[in-house]
């Protein structure tokens, strides 16, 4: 009867001692936007670094689109219950800066939790987006994409078509295009995100601004400028292989991408993180190129553009759980955990020695085609190169994918559409710069 008292009683402390143990493990709330193979991506990164100590425990949670995700997290935060972590698409970027109070800088976090934090270390046109004027890094760069040339080797081998040589100016991709089409392919070629592929990233690419004031980095009182002749050209060309069945418009956002994975269509312009889906799920054989340019524009091909998203601090939590972030961000920028992200998703390195350690494990060599974004983005930027960021991006791109619905629909005329674009896109402008002055 003894033993078993003692028994009963080492069982009740030793129960005691796991509960206080788990009273003791600090969380961290992550909202985030990634559905699908890139969920599972999250929810490993959150196990690994949960499983690598014992003293913070970070819980994603999945919390819609982008923009449902950043919608649910302002109206949390007024109501005193944000997450400690928010995952915000770039073109947010503008509005959580201008959000005075709402959110606490990258680089504080590090410094005050006393962890070794080196902006440099990270890829600089990656970590430059996200990063003020004074030169703090205001947001974690988590999953920074580019977009880049998908195609389907099977349809061009079908076609007649060489398919290690994928279409590397707009003129070839129209030639492939109608080639595909000949041998019977539905759909020879698509697009996800519009304004990002189109305008935003064509812009950089060809080393031409999309709005004034250096893209929106020089200040709040920037205006679009996508209606150049080189714009109205380019949607015009667009326009024209819509109308012949060369290009197929699938809708808005990242629709496009299911249809180019199921192999309905043969190319498509998008994120590069596509790749985790189309290795996961693709039943062809998948190449990919560079994103195409205009061989006649003088400076084209500069460098392209981040998508993606980062994670952003918010402010008003306890000084232990800020530890636990910095603990979170230190882990997750360690090279071989930054290098497995970047060769599972196609989301860019998130630091240079990220993408040395993918460089010599030969993975570029094994995979053709997984270093293009890279190399796309590690070009010196320029002015007219570096990003775009703007106040009231959102409905920005909602107004340019409006008016572009008009031009493939063949309702309205290329120039008209980016003018009416611009006109409605500054009145955003306008708005968020007289919310934002002083």
């Amino acid at each position: 009867m003894r033993l078993s008292n003692i028994v009963r009683k080492s069982a009740l402390a030793l129960a005691a001692a796991l509960s206080l143990g788990a009273q003791a493990q600090t969380e961290i709330q992550w909202w985030h936007s990634m559905g699908g193979a890139l969920g599972e991506w999250v929810n490993d990164q959150a196990k690994d670094f949960n499983n690598s100590q014992s003293n913070y425990k970070v819980v994603p949670t999945f919390k819609g689109s982008y923009d449902e995700s950043m919608t649910a997290a302002i109206a949390a935060f007024r109501a005193g219950n944000a997450p400690h972590l928010l995952q915000v698409f770039e073109v947010g970027t503008a509005t959580m800066m201008a959000s005075k109070g709402a959110i606490v800088p990258v680089t504080k976090v590090m410094q005050d939790a006393g962890l070794k934090f080196d902006p440099s270390a990270y890829v600089p046109a990656v970590a430059g987006y996200y990063t003020a004027p004074n030169g703090q890094m205001l947001s974690f760069p988590f999953n920074s994409s580019t977009p880049v040339f998908h195609y389907n080797k099977d349809a061009f081998k079908a076609a007649g078509m060489d398919p290690e040589k994928p279409p590397t100016t707009w003129p070839e991709v129209a030639l492939a295009a109608a080639k595909l089409k000949a041998s019977g392919h539905k759909c020879p070629f698509t697009t996800s995100w519009i304004s990002w592929t189109q305008l935003e990233s064509f812009s950089a690419w060809h080393n031409t601004l999309f709005a004034t004031k250096n893209n929106g980095f020089g200040g709040l009182d920037t205006r679009l400028a996508f209606n150049t002749p080189l714009h109205v050209r380019h949607i015009e060309n667009l326009a024209n292989m819509a109308k012949s069945g060369l290009f197929i418009y699938k809708g808005r956002g990242n629709a496009a991408d299911a249809t180019f994975t199921s192999g309905e269509c043969a190319m498509t312009t998008g994120s590069s993180a596509l790749y985790g889906s189309v290795i996961r799920n693709g039943k062809f054989a998948y190449g990919i190129g560079t994103l195409p340019f205009y061989p006649d524009v003088p400076g084209a091909p500069q460098n392209t553009v981040i998508g993606g998203a980062s994670l952003w601090v918010m402010s008003g939590k306890k000084a232990e759980e800020y530890k636990g972030i910095a603990q979170f961000f230190d882990h997750l920028s360690k090279p071989e955990v930054a290098a497995a992200s970047h060769q599972r998703t196609g989301y860019l390195p998130v630091t240079k020695a990220s993408f040395e350690l993918t460089d010599k494990s030969g993975f570029y060599k094994k995979n053709p085609g997984t270093d293009v974004s890279v190399t796309q983005m590690i070009r010196k930027t320029t002015d007219k190169s570096r990003g775009v960021r703007l106040g009231n991006f959102v409905q920005i791109r909602t107004i340019i994918d409006e008016e572009l619905e008009g031009v493939w629909s063949g309702k309205k005329a290329p120039k008209e559409a980016l003018d009416t674009a611009i006109k409605r896109g500054n009145e955003q402008l306008e708005r968020f710069e007289k919310a934002n002055k002083g």
